[in-house]
């Protein structure tokens, strides 16, 4: 019924155990290296194949693979995975994993390690594996799996995994940008490219529409637009870097407070002698990120080009706004991304120091960014175009949404040079999430992928 494959002997003795497996073989090789992908499509004889794709230890809940094999039938699904227990530090713990959607199209979705497939489709997706990757054969397997039909989540704890990854969901999240990762990244968004080419979605480079910048009046040129909410340590810098910038055109600074608590509206009047700040104080109603974004954008005295600061971030240097517009100018664009270093609080640089966002190219980012879980920072806006589509009133992936529908019609420009001090700190929002609020900002971020991927695929179809 199951012909199982494995990295590790002491995985093939737990599932040699198992009545429904019929044959287990130890692989030689990463699952991530198309070779190791099609040798086991090759060699698969039964109905179904198991993979455990980690180098973990594997120990299954009684009666597993029956309720996987049940379920596969009932279902029909191409694949399916399941929830389970991790261990961390000796300690084990639920760990639900998410449903999978047309928009996971994220090369780190969590699948967990163990995959149960149907054979046929399995032999199906390595036949039209048409390129040898290294480090992204795993994740071609799964997206050619999906084209066939979509994964079933089966919402059940049925095995144990040790985790080997001790770091948090904040330092986690940067491996992407790492650039000793550069050529799995690569490998990456090449097998994204083609899934979106076979789903319809993909979007060719060059056919943007154009940008006309001297479109509507605004009192000055460029807003830098600061956030907050209770960032009472942090706040006087931000504000600060933004008011020492030097330009060659009138700017202003936009402080939106969200009804902090902590003493940070003191800090923020404290600055009020100076005739660029600007300061909002919102409602009490909700508005998350996104809203006070908004409000920002719709104040009488928002420019023509909103710049991105975090409230508990600052700007690199005294150039940074200058270099926001002249990009905006030379480039005839919509929205630009710039790049930034990771710093501590004090400024001390931290690893992976220097985020370029190398993935954001003009040629093929717009596709690309459909991978990664965000398009860079810092980030400036084209505001008659924002007022249009405005941010989504939340909290998380706001800025995601915005940029990948402005990708979908108009170019994004890039400056290459440090813009940014992204600080790091205990306070993060994204610092140590718990493994439920990871899964409901993956699946937010998924479902702002399925819309964008339905609305490309609707575009390019001529609906």
């Amino acid at each position: 019924m199951i012909d199982a494959y494995v990295l590790q002997p002491k995985q093939a003795e737990v599932l040699e155990k198992e009545p429904l497996v019929q044959s287990v073989t130890v692989l030689k090789d990463s699952f991530n290296k198309t070779e190791t992908i099609r040798q086991a499509a090759a060699n698969a004889r039964e109905e179904y194949t198991l993979l455990y794709t980690k180098s973990t230890d594997l120990r299954l809940v009684h009666y597993a693979l029956e309720r996987l094999v049940q379920l596969a039938s009932d279902s029909g699904a191409s694949f399916l995975y399941a929830d389970h227990f991790r261990e961390k530090n000796g300690v084990v713990e639920p760990h639900p994993v998410i449903d999978c959607q047309l928009g996971s199209v994220r090369d780190d979705f969590d699948f967990g390690g163990l995959l149960l497939v149907r054979t046929d489709a399995l032999k199906a997706a390595a036949a039209a594996m048409d390129t040898d990757y290294q480090y992204a054969g795993l994740y071609d397997l799964r997206l050619r799996l999906s084209q066939q039909r979509l994964p079933e989540h089966v919402g059940e704890f049925l095995y144990y995994e040790i985790e080997t990854d001790l770091r948090t969901s904040g330092e986690k999240q940067f491996d992407y940008v790492d650039p000793k990762n550069r050529g799995v990244q690569v490998e990456m968004e090449q097998a994204v490219t083609a899934h979106l080419k076979a789903i319809g979605a993909y979007l060719a480079p060059g056919a943007f529409l154009s940008v006309d910048l001297t479109l509507g009046k605004f009192p000055v040129e460029a807003s830098v637009v600061i956030p907050c909410k209770n960032r009472v340590r942090t706040i006087a810098d931000a504000i600060q870097s933004a008011l020492n910038q030097k330009t060659d055109f009138p700017y202003n600074v936009i402080v939106v407070d969200d009804n902090s608590t902590d003493g940070t509206v003191d800090v923020i009047k404290s600055f009020a002698d100076n005739p660029k700040l600007v300061y909002i104080a919102q409602d009490p109603t909700w508005h998350g990120i996104g809203g006070n974004w908004n409000a920002a954008l719709h104040h009488p005295q928002c420019g023509r080009f909103a710049l991105q600061l975090d409230s508990d971030d600052k700007y690199h240097d005294e150039t940074t706004v200058q270099q926001f517009v002249d990009a905006f100018r030379t480039q005839r664009c919509a929205m630009v991304v710039g790049c930034y270093e990771m710093t501590d609080l004090a400024g001390n640089p931290l690893p992976p120091y220097v985020i370029e966002h190398r993935e954001w190219t003009p040629e093929n980012g717009r596709n690309n960014a459909l991978r990664v879980n965000g398009l860079g920072a810092p980030r400036g806006f084209w505001v008659p175009l924002l007022r249009e589509l405005n941010f989504p009133t939340t909290k998380y992936g706001e800025d995601y949404a915005v940029g990948l529908r402005i990708s979908r019609e108009y170019q994004i420009g890039r400056v290459w040079n440090v813009l940014y001090t992204c600080r790091r700190w205990e306070d993060n929002s994204d610092g140590n999430l718990s493994v439920d609020k990871v899964n409901a900002n993956n699946l937010y971020k998924d479902r702002i992928r399925t819309w964008e991927i339905q609305a490309r695929i609707g575009m390019n179809s001529g609906e």
